[in-house]
């Protein structure tokens, strides 16, 4: 089983995302000990936006790249192979100002490439990253689930859906800068609903 787990936090060591994630990961290699991980950690290491030159570069034929183009699609070349090898996808993310990190959607955007991730038919839209499955590890610092106000799980759903990654589980940690018996019980919580995904 190959494992790709994408941090999307912009706090490094004190993330509480990547903390979930990893626990998730964790949970995952106990039951999988030959597993294979890879770790891309978007706060450590962003990406560039997907700006006038990338796009440019995308819309150039392979042949006709300057080197500079080349190099730029090879960022997303990467990135794409990553997630193509990848059986399971683990995901660290936290909501900031109600969306996902600006370096998830960053991340987003290189992955998600007509004719490669996706592409389109007579019958609409087909995902080809198949036969994966997703967990998303969420912290909120107020309580979202389910509300108007969960921007993320729509649409994350959305965007998974659409590349053809259909199973797909959230775990949330929620209320985490209401107080400290708050913040423990979303832990808690957090790790319970880890422990019912990933029975031992």
């Amino acid at each position: 089983m190959n494992i790709l787990q994408i941090n999307s936090s912009s706090r490094a060591d004190a993330s509480h995302s990547s903390r979930l994630a990893t626990s998730i990961v964790e949970r995952l290699r106990g039951a999988q000990a030959a597993a294979q991980l890879t770790v891309r950690d978007l706060g450590r290491a962003p990406l560039r936006e997907l700006d006038e030159a990338a796009l440019q570069a995308l819309f150039t034929p392979a042949e006709q790249r300057s080197p500079e183009q080349a190099a730029r699609v090879a960022i997303d070349d990467a990135l794409i192979a990553e997630i193509q090898a990848a059986d399971v996808v683990v995901l660290g993310v936290p909501m900031y100002n109600f969306g996902v990190p600006a370096q998830l959607k960053n991340w987003i955007d290189a992955i998600s490439r007509a004719k490669v991730t996706f592409q389109y038919t007579d019958k609409g839209p087909e995902g080809l990253l198949k036969n994966k499955k997703v967990y998303v590890a969420l912290t909120r610092g107020g309580q979202y689930r389910n509300t108007p106000a969960d921007s993320q799980v729509p649409y994350l759903t959305t965007v998974f859906n659409f590349l053809g990654m259909s199973d797909v589980q959230f775990v949330y940690a929620e209320g985490l800068a209401m107080g400290a018996d708050a913040e423990q019980a979303a832990f808690a919580s957090a790790q319970a609903q880890i422990e019912a995904a990933l029975p031992a």
